[in-house]
Protein backbone atom coordinates (compact mmCIF):
# COMPACT_ATOMS: atom_id res chain seq x y z
CA UNK A 1 0.00 0.00 0.00
CA UNK A 2 2.49 2.83 0.63
CA UNK A 3 5.30 4.46 1.04
CA UNK A 4 6.74 5.39 4.13
CA UNK A 5 7.64 9.26 5.25
CA UNK A 6 9.68 10.89 7.35
CA UNK A 7 7.58 13.57 7.71
CA UNK A 8 3.50 14.81 7.78
CA UNK A 9 2.42 15.22 4.47
CA UNK A 10 0.38 17.73 5.48
CA UNK A 11 2.11 20.09 7.97
CA UNK A 12 5.77 18.85 7.62
CA UNK A 13 5.93 17.99 11.44
CA UNK A 14 8.82 14.74 11.46
CA UNK A 15 6.66 11.96 12.16
CA UNK A 16 9.59 10.80 14.90
CA UNK A 17 8.17 13.52 17.06
CA UNK A 18 4.60 12.93 16.63
CA UNK A 19 3.91 12.04 20.11
CA UNK A 20 1.12 9.78 19.23
CA UNK A 21 3.11 8.20 16.64
CA UNK A 22 0.96 9.47 13.66
CA UNK A 23 -2.51 10.09 12.50
CA UNK A 24 -5.01 7.74 12.83
CA UNK A 25 -7.17 6.02 9.69
CA UNK A 26 -10.75 5.18 9.50
CA UNK A 27 -9.86 1.41 10.17
CA UNK A 28 -8.09 2.51 13.35
CA UNK A 29 -4.41 1.77 11.98
CA UNK A 30 -1.68 4.49 12.42
CA UNK A 31 -1.15 6.68 9.07
CA UNK A 32 2.49 6.98 7.67
CA UNK A 33 2.03 9.78 5.56
CA UNK A 34 -0.05 12.37 8.34
CA UNK A 35 0.70 13.04 11.90
CA UNK A 36 -2.13 12.78 14.94
CA UNK A 37 -2.73 16.81 14.66
CA UNK A 38 -3.64 16.83 10.62
CA UNK A 39 -5.16 13.13 10.20
CA UNK A 40 -7.86 11.70 12.85
CA UNK A 41 -9.78 8.76 11.47
CA UNK A 42 -9.18 8.79 8.12
CA UNK A 43 -9.96 12.68 7.65
CA UNK A 44 -8.22 15.69 7.93
CA UNK A 45 -8.42 17.92 11.46
CA UNK A 46 -8.63 20.85 9.17
CA UNK A 47 -10.47 20.16 5.99
CA UNK A 48 -10.80 23.94 4.64
CA UNK A 49 -7.22 25.23 5.44
CA UNK A 50 -4.89 26.53 2.21
CA UNK A 51 -1.72 25.86 2.05
CA UNK A 52 -1.00 29.78 3.36
CA UNK A 53 -2.77 28.66 5.79
CA UNK A 54 -0.94 25.53 7.38
CA UNK A 55 2.22 27.28 6.50
CA UNK A 56 1.00 30.31 8.95
CA UNK A 57 -0.34 27.96 11.33
CA UNK A 58 3.26 25.85 11.53
CA UNK A 59 5.39 29.26 11.79
CA UNK A 60 3.46 30.69 14.97
CA UNK A 61 3.58 27.19 16.03
CA UNK A 62 7.71 27.15 16.01
CA UNK A 63 7.66 30.71 17.41
CA UNK A 64 5.64 29.53 20.25
CA UNK A 65 8.53 26.85 21.23
CA UNK A 66 11.04 29.53 20.62
CA UNK A 67 12.15 28.74 16.69
CA UNK A 68 13.35 32.22 15.42
CA UNK A 69 11.21 33.53 12.55
CA UNK A 70 14.36 32.82 10.00
CA UNK A 71 14.39 29.44 10.93
CA UNK A 72 10.48 29.03 10.76
CA UNK A 73 10.44 30.06 7.43
CA UNK A 74 13.34 27.66 6.65
CA UNK A 75 11.53 24.93 8.40
CA UNK A 76 7.88 25.49 6.27
CA UNK A 77 8.90 26.45 3.04
CA UNK A 78 8.72 23.46 1.87
CA UNK A 79 5.09 22.90 2.77
CA UNK A 80 3.67 23.57 -0.58
CA UNK A 81 5.78 20.50 -2.39
CA UNK A 82 4.24 17.66 0.31
CA UNK A 83 1.94 15.52 -1.08
CA UNK A 84 -1.41 17.30 0.30
CA UNK A 85 -0.89 20.29 -1.54
CA UNK A 86 0.41 18.56 -4.68
CA UNK A 87 -2.77 16.52 -5.45
CA UNK A 88 -5.30 18.26 -6.89
CA UNK A 89 -8.15 18.96 -4.18
CA UNK A 90 -11.24 16.16 -3.54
Amino acid sequence: MGATYKNCQSCGMPLKRDEQGGGTNADGSKSTMYCSHCWVDGKFTLPEITVDGIQALVKDKLREFGVPGFMSWVLTRNIPRLERWRSPAG
